[in-house]
């Protein structure tokens, strides 16, 4: 046997990697309830389990769309946007940051080439705050935790958003702010793998070897993401609506006005979650007394104050900029907040 066999016979499993991973809180949640308290064990790993599997439809159809996209090269769409006069760029660019299939980190060189090229920041800016709130798959994954209502609201609060800062930033450059907002210095990416076609998309690419490839692959990835984090959202819904009671919920983030919308949206922004964590967890608040204005400004402050969304912003611009960002994230969550409850 070879000393690079052995070495991988003797090294074996990376349980340290598998322990930092959201399986360390899915098999611990059970296990802790039912040494804590074995009463509740099965009404918790049942509406956890019943969740996840009301959700495999939409994970399945998710998982096949966002392959598509990656495969068919479809990101190459979203540089179009960036062409032509400012308002139809601002305007095509808060759109496609609800469409395109990027993830946090993958904006960031996507971004940093187009502000090299010298995109207008009010553009650049509506995508920047778009495309964190919502791409395909958190649609599905948002309708089916929380309903088809609460997925197109904020689909459409993305686009709003965009349009909103894009025009906001318009006019402060008009007024003489932000004259030089790209730092001499900026970061990379996270590493993200960005999509190796560019040029037209080709929809139809079953008879082109590397683009199925990358379909096969892009499929398998994102299959076990969604799994990953999904259980992960069912197990800490399964203990929120079973141990959190209704009245303090409700207490805190329950009821009309802007108080319970305002609270939720600055709660929202430290206490980021995942995507695809936040609708279950989410369903189960409002389940518990959380009015759906606050719901809807929780998660769209969050999804703005992501740790990956606010880097992209941070590595990139200047100071100024990025205090922008997080003022115009967290002003319209309250707005799109308070326009959601008025709807519903």
């Amino acid at each position: 046997m070879s000393e690079a066999t052995e070495g991988a016979v003797r090294r074996g499993p990376d349980w340290k990697a598998w322990l930092n991973t959201p399986w360390t809180i899915v098999v611990l949640v059970p296990l802790i309830v039912a040494i804590l308290d074995p009463a509740n064990l099965v009404p918790v790993v049942t509406f956890a389990a019943k969740a996840f599997a009301g959700t495999l439809p939409y994970i399945a159809f998710a998982v096949i769309l966002i392959a598509w996209l990656k495969a068919s090269g479809a990101e190459a769409m979203v540089g179009r946007a960036f062409q032509g006069r400012e308002n139809r760029m601002i305007l095509l660019a808060a759109l496609l940051g609800g469409l395109a299939p990027f993830c946090s980190c993958e904006v960031i060189p996507f971004i940093a080439g187009l502000l090299a090229v010298g995109a207008p920041l009010s553009a650049v800016m509506a995508f920047w705050l778009s495309s964190p709130l919502i791409d395909p798959p958190t649609l599905f994954i948002t309708a089916a935790a929380l309903g088809w209502e609460f997925a197109i609201g904020k689909a459409v609060a993305a686009v709003a958003l965009g349009l909103f800062g894009g025009f906001a930033i318009k006019a402060a450059i008009a007024g003489g702010v932000f004259r030089n907002p790209v730092r001499e210095r900026s970061a990379g990416g996270c590493g993200c793998r960005k999509s190796p076609f560019s040029g037209e998309p080709q929809w139809w690419f079953w008879n082109d070897g590397e683009r199925s490839g990358v379909f096969r692959t892009e499929l398998a990835e994102n299959a076990l993401f969604l799994v990953k984090w999904l259980a992960l959202a069912y197990a800490l819904e399964a203990l929120l609506v079973t141990y959190v009671p209704a009245s303090l919920i409700a207490g805190v983030v329950g009821g009309e006005g802007v108080v319970p919308v305002a609270i939720a949206a600055l709660v929202g922004m430290p206490a980021y979650l995942n995507s695809y964590v936040a609708p279950p967890l989410l369903a189960g608040l409002t389940e518990q007394g959380m009015s759906a204005g606050a719901a809807m400004s929780f998660m769209i402050a969050g999804a703005v104050s992501s740790i990956p969304a606010m880097a992209a912003v941070w590595s990139l611009v200047k100071r100024g900029v990025f205090a922008a960002y997080l003022g115009l994230g967290v002003s319209g969550a309250i707005v799109a907040g308070l326009l959601f409850q008025m709807v519903m």
